[in-house]
């Protein structure tokens, strides 16, 4: 090296911009020809899901069956979700309810005591669910992503319940994010 020169010819710091961009030009085609690890493949697919509300009035759960019968009995697969005004690609399909306890029993040294939990008239509920997402590595319905855990608001254009949560979630061909 002279004179700041690699071979009395190049600048050293042209070698090093060379360098980068030969770098940088190699990465790029290793990544488009999947060498540099699998391409994780974003495309929309169909979901089914189920969701979970607990502690639900009886008649808001009959309510809620009543607006899924109407939507399929119109040739829809159920009552289409929403959110922030506007419509959903998805729809409940299906409801079922699970009788909440009235009376639970406590345990004391002295013996047992029954207490009243004043939960009569209230339901469990299990959502059926299908969608189309954007995204199956997001797997978004509107602004809520669909993975099972997750609390979700269950919102439909005819009742809303603020405190759910997926149980399940399974993608049309297999599992999501492109496995």
């Amino acid at each position: 090296m002279k004179n700041g020169k690699v071979f009395g010819k190049i600048n050293i710091i042209d070698l090093l911009v060379i360098l980068v961009v030969i770098v940088a030009a190699v990465a790029v085609a290793l990544k488009m020809t999947g060498r540099l690890g699998p391409a994780r493949v974003d495309v929309g697919t169909n979901i089914t899901f189920t969701m979970k509300a607990e502690n639900i009035d009886e008649e808001v759960y009959e309510s809620i069956k009543g607006y899924i019968a109407a939507a399929q009995a119109a040739g829809a697969p159920g009552d289409q979700f929403m959110a922030n005004g506007e419509l959903l690609p998805g729809y409940i399909t299906g409801v079922t309810a699970t009788p909440r306890p009235e009376t639970a029993t406590l345990s004391t040294i002295s013996g047992n005591t029954t207490l009243t939990l004043g939960q009569a008239g209230k339901v469990d509920l299990v959502f059926e669910a299908q969608a189309y997402v954007a995204s199956n590595i997001k797997t978004e319905l509107g602004t809520q992503e669909i993975r099972a855990g997750k609390s979700h608001i269950i919102k439909t254009t005819h009742f809303e319940l603020p405190y759910g949560t997926i149980l399940t979630c399974t993608w049309e061909g297999g599992t999501g994010a492109g496995y």
